[in-house]
């Protein structure tokens, strides 16, 4: 018996996946969510061995939540999303079923995922969430700190730090670590408000108060945080690009 998790803030669309499921008897339904954070919880919990995930929902949307997640189990999305995203990522989540949802087109789901899971290969549903490029830039980073999920908006965030496997996520109410790359958390944000100014940080320009000759061709970085943020040459040359120096 496989175990499957229903996520979606649509009542209307759990009901027709549910229904669409009826045939197909090794499959049990375990738990259905309205949003990210039930999900998160749900599978925490139950440990599915797979998931129909929408993207947007309220609170926490699916590619927040699924970045929550050390080993997420197998995804097939369910949106109105626009087609563009469908190339971003079809070649990691077992499908992406456009809605209204085609009965002939979730059957063509459900074979390859009870293919996949026969055979016991599984997608790198984290690669999906590190190459995510939905809706452009992130507004928000989301964090888990001390089994609570925080949600981060962008303008809040002082500096992040690389800090070996994590990234130190640096605001105005503490910091908060996250499994993750700066390189990766780079391409989330907006270029133009968050500038990588040497190899283990990225400030939002917002938070420049000046800059100070250092040793050599680097600088100092003072931010209105009080920080003080090692500037490489390359980060120098970033910065007076996006300021017009």
């Amino acid at each position: 018996m496989y175990k499957v998790i229903l996520i979606d803030d649509e009542p209307l669309a759990r009901q027709m996946i549910r229904s669409l499921l009826g045939p197909y008897k090794q499959i049990e339904i375990v738990a259905e969510c309205g949003d990210g954070f039930q999900g998160f919880k749900a599978i925490q919990e139950h440990n599915p061995d797979l998931i129909f995930l929408d993207i947007q929902m309220p609170r926490l949307n699916g590619f927040e939540m699924l970045e929550l997640i050390e080993n997420p189990p197998a995804v097939i999305f369910t949106t109105a999303f626009d087609e563009y995203a469908l190339k971003a990522f079809e070649a990691h989540a077992i499908d992406y079923l456009l809605k209204p949802i085609i009965k002939d087109r979730f059957e063509k789901s459900m074979q390859k995922w009870l293919h996949q899971a026969t055979v016991k290969e599984h997608p790198q549903v984290t690669a999906l969430v590190e190459n995510n490029i939905y809706e452009g830039y992130q507004h928000r980073i989301v964090v888990k700190d001390n089994g609570l999920i925080r949600i981060i908006p962008a303008q809040d965030i002082h500096y992040i730090e690389a800090n070996d496997d994590y990234i130190k996520i640096v605001t105005k109410d503490g910091s908060y670590l996250k499994k993750n790359t700066l390189a990766h958390i780079e391409t989330t944000l907006d270029p133009q408000h968050f500038v990588r100014v040497h190899r283990s940080y990225l400030i939002p320009v917002t938070q420049l108060l000046r800059i100070e000759p250092y040793e050599k061709e680097s600088h100092i970085a003072l931010l209105h945080c009080g920080a003080k943020i090692l500037v490489s040459k390359s980060g120098m040359a970033k910065l007076k690009s996006i300021l017009g120096w």
